[in-house]
């Protein structure tokens, strides 16, 4: 059975959440272990698409440049309409974690589908709360998971990049 565990930083801006994972990607941090979640509705056309085929992504809105960065950079992509938060777009494995809470029915009371994602990997509802109120005020999540020692390392980094909040969440087992 191994441990793992998570790490989530809050960021105010896309600059400043892009800035931390290139952070983290410098210091050699497994691109495969990390997460980024936000919203992106402000566009001056009214029009917000988004679409994987194959290896080419289009997105179209005010960040589609900035999420576009990250389509060689993160593991999974997707946009999800979360009731009470709007459309957010992911990248990393929370798109598995939202996918596999959905699939199994692993929604928990008065938890979102972004809330259950995140409470299978053990982060506690009183977080979520406090993530899901961050992404209504248009704010960034950037994740990391792993091994309890990676994730230290990649709360040390975070640490550096000026987040607003960092909130390291202790293991959860899996096997």
């Amino acid at each position: 059975m191994a441990e793992n565990s998570a790490v989530v930083g809050i960021y105010n801006s896309h600059t400043e959440a892009e800035a931390s994972i290139k952070e983290l990607e410098r210091s050699g941090f497994d691109m495969k272990k990390l997460s980024i979640v936000g919203k992106d509705y402000h566009t001056e056309e009214h029009v917000v698409g988004y679409y994987n085929a194959g290896d080419r992504m289009k997105v179209w809105g005010k960040l589609g440049a900035f999420w576009g960065g990250f389509w060689g950079l993160l593991f999974g992509s997707a946009l999800f309409i979360v009731p009470g938060i709007g459309p957010l777009v992911v990248f990393g494995p929370l798109v598995g974690w939202i996918v596999g809470a959905l699939e199994g029915a692993v929604v928990v009371g008065g938890l979102s589908a972004l809330g259950a994602g995140l409470y299978s990997i053990g982060i506690p509802k009183d977080s979520i709360m406090q993530y899901e109120a961050a992404l209504k005020s248009d704010k960034f999540l950037v994740i990391a998971h792993g091994a309890t020692d990676e994730v230290s390392r990649a709360k040390n980094i975070l640490q550096t990049t000026g987040a607003e909040q960092i909130a390291a969440h202790p293991g959860v087992s899996t096997t």
